[in-house]
């Protein structure tokens, strides 16, 4: 049967077509309980009620009151139907005017990354190479003599922008400099993860001790074209490594003698990761870029412990250079076994499908080296394959319902010749941070079938301006052209890349379209409605991790997962959305923060 493209919106949003949905009539709901009274006696019903419940379903339905049972919804609806169906005793949370809406799904998160930048000492506030080499002396005076002392790079999160202008001395400090502090300790002070700033260079600091006991001398070689090791008028190291790239190198090659995040690191800091999106309403995450044996390691140690309380749907980020790159499609096919269909794990973790890249960048390699280690990626360097070893790949996975991501629009080119051998427009392939989609990039995404993310956080409020300036007004429309998509019936998941972890800012810039650089207004008509943004956040992230049957809505028999919000989604101050903050954040029927 052929679908019409009203049809295939349909079946993403339904008859969605205003702000506030149905809503039933009120009641004066049952004596309500505190907060702390709501989490104990876990195995009794909770009642919610008090405020909209905006259950971000296909009509956009506004409720009364939910009600959850044994880590599912039980009933949602006016409050007459939902206590009806509760009957007896229950736990009962008054939303006093506050809302309901179902837990957000970030579909491109990085979750892993959020802990990680607290388990180094920072270095944010400091003006001064004074200022700094205070920190530093303070770090060693508790620090036996040749301990490492490891910090977060200089500057202030989360872009560190402006270094070494902020500095009094108006430069980078350098190894004399961090003697002077801690003359008994090797020190180094990491690079930024390049995507945090958007723009290199990365610079990362060693003082002499360090760079003896890396080796690092006059005659040391740059391990890629893209570092420089700087020298003095003598030819020495001055300590300053400066890297025209986007992700780290040197950490990984030249100075992998210095502490790297260890697995017990991983372990808490994902911990962290999960409680800092769970206080922004996040209770899902897909990982489209892939993630690496350590992270993956990491999330299992946790769910051992039932400490989990982030879902996550996780693609597999090969390492070919460990693997071989001869014969990529044997290769997948014995990996077929838990990469196809869901994979492997449950309703709180899982790893499916495989992520895809074309290239072989140089300076992958040398990064590739330092496996298990991936510094802040978390995910692996030497995931890219050269496109005839690729398209190969492409078609195995095709033959074996094996899911595939990727993040660039000439791997989707393979898409489409893979599909005309083996159709995939049943698979839900995803080409995840999507920018500028022209006419045929928008036929491909429609005709393969392909389900999408965002990266609003860059492509509207960052880069927004540029785009527009470079497109002109006549092709505004292809920038990020959410209402578009929305009309072939495409799947759309938000993702916040963790810049930062909040899909509350996405939502923002899917309603108002307007760059916080320039001011300006990006292409108003792909401009959606609250709703509409909210079941992207939801509903959206539910079908990019193929679990839409349980979550991503909130009705009746889906796993209990909602996010109580200080003030209503749909009628609050329209720029007061990105600055969100949870009240109470529930999964799978408890409440895992508030």
């Amino acid at each position: 049967m052929s679908l019409t493209l009203g049809d295939l919106r349909r079946r993403f949003f339904g008859s969605l077509g205003n702000e506030r949905g149905q809503c039933v009539s009120a009641m004066a709901p049952p004596s309500s309980m505190t907060q702390a009274e709501a989490t104990a006696n876990a195995d009794q019903p909770l009642l919610i009620s008090g405020g909209p419940v905006h259950t971000a379903d296909a009509s956009g339905t506004t409720a009364e009151a939910i009600a959850l049972a044994h880590g599912r919804i039980l009933a949602v609806g006016s409050l007459t139907e939902v206590t009806a169906r509760v009957g007896g005793t229950c736990r009962h949370i008054d939303l006093a005017g506050r809302c309901v809406v179902p837990g957000l799904i970030d579909g491109h998160a990085h979750m892993d990354r959020e802990g990680l930048k607290t388990v180094w000492p920072s270095l944010a506030g400091l003006r001064s190479i004074r200022e700094l080499l205070e920190r530093i002396a303070a770090l060693a005076a508790s620090a036996a003599p040749g301990t490492w002392i490891v910090t977060m790079p200089l500057g202030d999160p989360p872009h560190y922008e402006g270094m070494p202008e902020l500095l009094a001395e108006g430069r980078w400090p350098n190894r004399h400099d961090l003697d002077a502090a801690a003359p008994h300790n090797p020190v180094y002070i990491r690079p930024i993860w390049g995507y945090w700033r958007n723009k290199p260079p990365l610079i990362s600091i060693a003082n002499s001790l360090a760079l003896a006991l890396a080796g690092i001398g006059p005659d040391t070689a740059p391990p890629a074209p893209e570092v420089t090791i700087e020298k003095d008028e003598r030819g020495e190291p001055t300590g300053v490594f400066i890297e025209r790239t986007q992700m780290p190198i040197a950490e990984l090659t030249l100075l992998t003698r210095a502490p790297h995040f260890s697995r017990p690191q991983r372990v808490e800091a994902l911990a962290r990761s999960m409680r800092a999106y769970n206080e922004v309403g996040t209770t899902c995450v897909f990982e489209g870029h892939g993630v690496a044996p350590d992270t993956i390691a990491a999330y299992r140690e946790l769910a051992a412990r039932k400490a989990a309380s982030v879902r996550a749907s996780r693609v597999f980020s090969p390492a070919w250079s460990t693997c071989g790159r001869e014969d990529v499609a044997q290769m997948l096919r014995h990996w077929c076994q838990w990469l196809a269909g869901r994979g492997l794990g449950d309703h709180w973790l899982d790893v499916h499908g495989i992520f895809a890249e074309e290239g072989e960048a140089p300076c992958c390699e040398p990064r590739a080296k330092a496996l298990p280690q991936t510094g802040w990626a978390g995910f692996c360097y030497d995931a890219a394959l050269p496109r005839s070893a690729l398209r190969e790949l492409l078609l195995e996975a095709a033959r074996n319902k094996i899911r595939v991501a990727n993040i660039w629009p000439n791997v989707v080119d393979l898409f489409a010749e893979v599909h005309r051998s083996i159709p995939i427009d049943d698979q839900r392939w995803v080409w995840g941070h999507i920018s500028i989609l022209d006419r045929e990039r928008f036929r491909q995404v429609r005709d393969l079938g392909l389900a999408v993310t965002t990266r609003t956080n860059r492509h509207i409020a960052k880069d927004g301006g540029r785009h527009l300036d470079r497109l002109g007004a006549a092709a505004a429309d292809q920038i990020v052209p959410l209402r578009s998509l929305i009309e072939a019936g495409v799947p759309i998941s938000f993702g916040s890349d963790n810049l930062p972890p909040t899909l509350f800012g996405p939502i923002h810039h899917a309603v108002m379209r307007r760059s916080e650089a320039c001011g300006r207004i990006i292409a108003p008509a792909q401009s959606l409605t609250r709703q509409e943004a909210l079941r992207c956040a939801s509903f959206g992230g539910a079908q990019l991790c193929r679990r839409e049957d349980e979550l991503g809505t909130l009705e009746p028999g889906k796993r209990a997962d909602l996010v109580v919000l200080p003030q209503d989604l749909m009628t609050m101050e329209a720029d007061a959305i990105p600055a969100l903050r949870a009240d109470i954040t529930i999964v799978d029927g408890k409440i895992v923060h508030g």
